[in-house]
């Protein structure tokens, strides 16, 4: 069974950090990119962040660049997502999937498009 579980959300004031991880199992990890996503209650879902399979590209949407950092340890099956300077805007639920191409399936997709694999999501909250 395949399972992504993100963690590390929270409340924060405007300005602080997170870091958010997104734990891999039943699938071979470095054959996928893994993208994060995010949605706030009434609006369009986004694709934040997004890095390779090899962890050699990585992708930012244009609101979370140079503020935002995507990582992965391949050893662990694990993405991590550092939010800094996080912003009231922010708040959202955040979600990670693996998918095949970073920028066909994560920054340049549908909103609606559905997703094999798929984390339940972590909620961040940003305080103003």
């Amino acid at each position: 069974e395949v399972q992504l579980v993100e963690s590390g959300g929270g409340l924060v004031q405007a300005g602080g950090s997170l870091r958010l991880s997104c734990a891999v199992s039943g699938l071979t990890f470095d054959d996928y990119a893994i993208g994060w996503f995010r949605q706030a209650p009434g609006k369009e879902r986004e694709g934040v962040s997004c890095i390779s399979d090899s962890g050699s590209y990585t992708y930012y949407a244009d609101s979370v660049k140079g503020r935002f950092t995507i990582s992965r340890d391949n050893a662990k099956n694990t993405v991590f997502l550092q939010m800094n300077r996080l912003k009231p805007e922010d708040t959202a639920r955040y979600h990670c999937a693996a998918v095949g191409d970073c920028f066909k399936h994560v920054m340049s997709t549908q909103p609606s498009t559905k997703y094999d694999y798929w984390g339940r999501g972590t909620q961040v909250t940003v305080s103003s």
